[in-house]
C-alpha cells in the first residue's frame, strides 16, 4: 500500500461493511476470496448466502418484523 493510503471501511447501520477495495478476505474457516472492485460490502450479519459478501438479506429479515399500520 503506497505510503499514506489507508483502507477506508464504513458501518452501515443494520447493515454491510463497505470496504474500499480490491481486498483479501480471510473467512472464519481459513478460506480466502478476493474481490476487485471499487468497494466491497462485507456481510455483518451472518444470512448472506454469498458469505462473506453482503447480499442485502439483512432488509429482509427487517421488514419481516416491521407492522403494517393498521387502517
Amino acid at each position: 500500500m503506497p505510503a499514506g493510503r489507508r483502507t477506508r471501511v464504513r458501518i452501515e447501520p443494520g447493515g454491510p461493511l463497505l470496504v474500499e477495495g480490491p481486498v483479501e478476505i480471510v473467512t472464519p474457516d481459513g478460506e480466502t476470496v478476493e474481490s476487485d472492485r471499487f468497494v466491497v460490502a462485507l456481510c455483518a450479519c451472518r444470512r448472506s448466502k454469498r458469505y462473506p459478501f453482503c447480499d442485502t438479506s439483512h432488509r429482509r429479515r427487517s421488514r419481516q418484523g416491521a407492522q403494517r399500520p393498521e387502517e
